[in-house]
């Protein structure tokens, strides 16, 4: 996800950070200065740090299940509605996906029991849901923020957790792609909801928040699943193309500027005297190289040099993988020998999804 920002990596993940997170501290923060001065940020900002170990504490409920299913958990990424664990991959079986699903909760709900438990030894007896959180007792304001994300984080709206835990249930009968259309469709329609209630009542604008994200969440989850669900069984060879040109690294911007208006692609393969690849340029990489050096500077001032090279061979998942971390729109497809023999872009991929969507569409009829 863009606009996220590592602040720690604990055994083998990235706790990332989003912007807008960010933007709700300091907006909690300002509004707390102006309430109640300095000691008003310090107990905000403390029950912010609360609450961030919380839900740090829940997604790695998610991690720790889904490494018993073998599934890497490379970054954490903290949101104003709360966290969402990338998993490496989807878990092979619904009842995997169930309880990696339901492993978040379950330590939310320990967090909870525990303060509400330790509160009742104290002698005190707060409600565990209230309209607004009990001032005075940071306790007592973390037990009853963990007891509302418990109910909000098992709504069956994607991407909390009960959209996991309801497609879960769906694909052990219906199959993963159906559910997750049934999922997604259940989300976006509670996702309306909350929008039009945010709007409706006066100050409810953290629905108007959270229903864009959950908005946002089940289309995201949908496309997932309809990507892995179109490359199933595809290779890299089923889907690169075959015909496109190349460029010297030596050449001119001009005659690349040529070949993009003349060709129909947006990405070339850069080669040396020996027909050897030495990066891509880019459409992106041609503009900014126009702009900052000119059309007599060469393409390998502006190409992006040693990208990663794919085999006809590597399976769907693996090369798309690839492809984004790459950061470069398209990646040279090279044989046994080391010939260049494809060109595979983010384009390829997403006509080859759209395409296979309507066939299976049809199918369905």
């Amino acid at each position: 996800m863009g606009w996220s920002y590592r602040i720690i990596r604990i055994a083998g993940t990235d706790v990332k950070v989003h912007f807008t997170f960010l933007l709700l501290l300091g907006f909690l923060g300002l509004q707390a200065y102006q309430s109640g001065g300095t000691p008003a940020v310090v107990e905000t900002l403390a029950f912010i740090l609360g609450v961030f170990l919380c839900v740090l504490l829940h997604e790695f409920g998610h991690i720790t299940m889904a490494r018993r299913f073998g599934v890497r958990t490379p970054d954490v990424i903290l949101l104003p509605i709360g966290g969402v664990a990338r998993l490496e991959r989807m878990p092979d079986e619904p009842r995997q996906e169930f309880l990696i699903a339901l492993a978040g909760p379950a330590v939310t709900l320990a967090i909870a029991g525990g303060l509400y438990a330790w509160l009742h030894i104290q002698g005190q007896h707060p409600p565990i849901l209230a309209g607004e959180l009990q001032a005075g007792s940071l306790i007592i304001q973390l037990m009853q923020v963990n007891a509302f994300l418990l109910v909000f984080n098992l709504i069956p709206a994607f991407p909390m957790d009960g959209g996991r835990v309801f497609r879960s249930l769906l694909a052990m009968r219906i199959g993963l792609p159906r559910a997750t259309r049934i999922a997604a469709s259940i989300g976006q329609f509670l996702a309306i909801g909350l929008g039009l209630a945010g709007l409706y009542f006066d100050g409810a604008y953290m629905l108007v928040f959270i229903a864009f994200f959950v908005f946002l969440g089940a289309g995201a989850e949908l496309n997932a699943v309809e990507m892995k669900t179109a490359g199933l069984g595809v290779r890299v060879g089923d889907m690169m193309m075959t015909r496109f040109a190349t460029i010297p690294i030596h050449a001119r911007l001009e005659q690349a500027v040529r070949m993009l208006l003349d060709a129909d692609q947006k990405e070339f393969p850069v080669l040396d005297n020996e027909g050897r690849i030495e990066g891509i340029l880019s459409r992106d990489n041609l503009i900014a190289g126009l702009s900052q050096r000119g059309p007599q500077s060469t393409v390998q001032e502006s190409m992006t040099p040693r990208v990663p090279a794919l085999h006809p061979a590597q399976g769907f998942d693996e090369a798309v993988n690839r492809l984004k971390a790459s950061g470069v729109p398209a990646l040279p497809v090279l044989d046994e020998s080391g010939r260049l023999v494809g060109l595979l872009s983010l384009e390829n991929v997403a006509e080859l999804v759209l395409v296979r969507r309507a066939v299976g569409q049809r199918a369905a009829k």
